[in-house]
């Protein structure tokens, strides 16, 4: 295993466009502060927008607050009716109405949203979800790691797994994870990049490669996920309020399934031939955390993973018990399905940080690293306190994000857009490449697959229903531009926690190493995504079962 030479780059040594962008965005100011002034640079810019009147109208999906009309309902007898004002039949109560609104950008300098700043500051740090599910994943994984189990986990896999399936099988777990939503940033980034490491390649490229699996092809999977889900509810409510035929789930399943295999190894052609050879061999001496790999007791490390294997196999038994039974209590309270926008999907984060604990608990006590709850706690403690500084960034991201959206600047930006496509008078083909640029571009300031569809379905599914294109196809096209730009986004909220991982490995590292990594694997997943969807398109296969490409279809 090489030793010898330098982390940085040993081929190009500082020449090369990547380091230079790793160099110049290493050089900007702490990631913290950074997000300090762009506060103040939207603080100036919604203030001159707003002293214009620059404003834009959209139709837009409002969630009905089913919960609390069943509530006020109840309080009254529960005689309420709602019906249907076109046929005055009775109607269910919708998930989403369709509502014409003005949005005008606000002055984040004038008396309201000073006042804003200073009334929501807490509230908006509170309300920022990331925290919670940052503290409860890495909770179960840092009991799980402080005991051992995670080197253990590693040296075990890359003992029995080949080492060039290793890259591929991180990468296209990462793919499969948005199932789980965010435990793949928070648990299989760093465990990749641990992989890397023990068997000798550069810790960075895994952190990269599985960083390219989770993130950039997070729209594509070969399971239905809570974000299809939701998709489809939103792209139903604007099919319904047109007079149109709402689409299943499953509208993408036959793209998503062709996408995971060719993002998967889209990103570990760039592992191996961009990325690991841009870095060169890895010098041990960067690493900032002990080197787990020296002096371990094999025999005592065999007993603590046969205890967490029989901890495991109880503690999936247990899932099983209040997943599968009718009525179990991870099931829809409704329609009793387990997939979808369910409470097993809900706590899919919570049950895999719990399986690292009760596992993690299992290691310690057979290898004797981990005994009794003292020690837990201390473990847990020891990994929130680590955090320290991506919960300090995280406080001025949630400000940040809290006040770029109360200034209207990202519905503006994004309503624009969808109006310049929408007077291009060119092929659909064409129309639905240009669609795909600017959900690339708009992902940089509004990322998150949900919040984007919300404001572009009530526009474009119309536009190019009358092109006679499906709005599968639209949301196929939807998926392309959204995912491969999330790695480079200063917005994406596990960004900071990227460079909180690589700086485990190089002490330097920021968040110009981490976009410089990553800039390779959104280019060209971006490209190849975009070509399977034209050739897709061009041949009419469907997306999914009963899903054709047009209308007529």
């Amino acid at each position: 295993m090489a030793t010898e030479k330098s982390s940085s780059t040993p081929d190009a040594g500082d020449k090369g466009f990547l380091n230079w962008i790793e160099k110049v965005g290493n050089k900007v100011p702490d990631p913290t502060i950074m997000f300090v002034y762009l506060i103040g640079l939207i603080a100036v810019l919604s203030a001159i927008l707003a002293w214009i009147g620059v404003s834009v109208t959209d139709d837009v999906v409002i969630p009905v607050p089913k919960e609390e009309f069943s509530q006020v309902n109840e309080q009254f007898g529960g005689n309420w009716q709602i019906y249907d004002t076109t046929t005055g039949m009775p109607a269910e109560i919708p998930d989403y109405t369709i509502e014409e609104r003005t949005f005008e950008v606000r002055n984040l300098l004038s008396i309201d949203g000073i006042r804003f700043f200073f009334s929501s500051f807490v509230d908006n740090f509170a309300g920022f979800g990331v925290v919670a599910v940052v503290l409860i994943a890495m909770a179960g994984v840092g009991v799980a790691e402080h005991a051992g189990l995670m080197g253990a986990m590693i040296r075990r896999v890359v003992k029995v797994a080949p080492r060039r399936w290793l890259a591929f099988i991180l990468i296209f777990v990462g793919v499969l994870s948005s199932v789980a939503t965010d435990a793949g940033y928070l648990i299989l980034v760093p465990l990749a990049a641990a992989a890397f490491l023990t068997v000798g390649r550069h810790p960075l490229a895994g952190l990269a490669g599985a960083f390219a699996g989770v993130g950039a092809a997070f729209g594509a999977n070969l399971l239905i996920t809570p974000s299809d889900s939701m998709l489809t509810e939103i792209t139903n409510e604007v099919l319904v309020s047109a007079g149109m035929q709402p689409i299943e789930v499953t509208q993408n399943f036959y793209f998503g399934i062709v996408s995971t295999f060719l993002l998967a190894t889209v990103a570990l052609l760039v592992t191996v031939f961009v990325t690991e050879k841009r870095l060169g061999a890895y010098d041990r001496r960067d690493m900032t955390i002990a080197d787990e790999a020296e002096g371990v007791d094999h025999d005592a490390e065999a007993r603590g993973l046969k205890f967490s294997f029989w901890a495991l196999l109880g503690f999936v038994a247990l899932v099983l018990a209040l997943t599968l039974p009718p009525g179990a209590p991870l099931r829809d309270p409704e329609t009793g399905a387990i997939i979808g926008t369910t409470p097993f999907m809900a706590s899919l984060v919570f049950l895999i940080s719990l399986a690292f604990l009760v596992c993690g608990v299992a290691y310690g006590a057979g290898a004797r690293t981990l005994r009794g709850g003292t020690a837990t706690v201390r473990a847990i403690a020891k990994t929130f306190a680590s955090l320290g500084g991506l919960l300090v960034m995280f406080l001025m991201i949630a400000q940040f994000i809290a006040l770029f959206n109360w200034t209207n600047l990202p519905t503006v930006a994004a309503v624009s857009a969808a109006e310049l496509l929408e007077q291009a008078s060119v092929p659909a083909i064409v129309l639905l490449l240009a669609f795909i640029v600017v959900i690339v571009i708009l992902d940089f300031i509004l990322p998150g697959l949900v919040p984007k569809w919300v404001i572009f379905a009530p526009v474009f599914i119309p536009i190019f229903a009358s092109l006679d294109v499906a709005p599968q196809t639209l949301l196929a096209a939807y998926r392309v531009g959204d995912s491969p730009v999330n790695v480079l986004t200063p917005l994406m909220v596990y960004l900071p926690f990227m460079v909180t991982v690589a700086q485990r490995y190089k002490k330097e590292a920021g968040i110009g190493t981490i976009i410089a990594l990553m800039i390779p694997y959104a280019v060209w997943m971006l490209l190849s995504w975009t070509a399977l969807y034209v050739v897709w398109f061009l041949l009419g296969i469907p997306w999914g079962p009963g899903s054709p490409v047009d209308i007529a279809g």
